[in-house]
């Protein structure tokens, strides 16, 4: 496997420091000192900070929702599995070591304009994890799957910022209890 290259070396890192320390309270200079690259080979691979955080947000999108749904088919192995294993999925994620809530979230409260190329990636981000779980409800014969993808969606996006905000380790957990009221709903009680 060959070694990741310098524009990917600098995105991760970058990934990691403004998951953790937010997108406007890090600057390049830390960037610099955590990466080992100089600002002009930052500058090389990305035109502006902005750039950079752009790479970062598509870089995330990409590996949560991979992660992510590897979660869901490795826990749940039949359709209806799959969308408890959505809650069990981000319990795991809650509990994980170093969560710091949600990065599109984050972002999307440091870059507040719809319009923003930053708010507009993280947009993009939550209307895909919306069709995967309404694809996921579909596969389980729900009703109306894009009422219970919504409903379930709300109830993750709930339980990230109780999990985040307020340090509660067991937000997963209640959202998976409210979710199977939504869930026997949309199925019918279909097991």
């Amino acid at each position: 496997m060959s070694s990741p290259s310098k524009r990917d070396q600098i995105i991760d890192v970058a990934l990691n420091l403004f998951y953790q320390g937010g997108f406007n309270a890090t600057g390049v200079d830390k960037i610099t000192a955590e990466s080992g690259a100089t600002k002009k080979t930052i500058y090389s691979h990305f035109r502006s900070k902005d750039e950079l955080i752009l790479a970062t947000l598509r870089r995330r999108d990409e590996l949560f929702r991979n992660n992510f749904m590897r979660s869901v088919e490795r826990l749940g192995k039949t359709p209806r599995q799959r969308l408890d294993a959505v809650f069990d999925t981000i319990d795991v994620w809650f509990n994980s070591r170093h969560f710091s809530g949600c990065m599109f979230i984050n972002a999307a409260a440091e870059f507040s304009e719809q319009d923003n190329p930053c708010h507009i990636v993280c947009a993009e981000h939550k209307r895909l994890m919306f069709e995967y779980i309404r694809e996921l409800a579909e596969n389980a014969g729900a009703k109306n799957p894009g009422e219970l993808s919504q409903e379930l969606n709300l109830l993750i996006e709930g339980a990230t910022v109780q999990a985040h905000v307020c340090g509660d380790k067991k937000a997963g957990i209640k959202a998976k209890e409210m979710a199977q009221l939504f869930i026997d709903r949309a199925l019918g009680d279909n097991r």
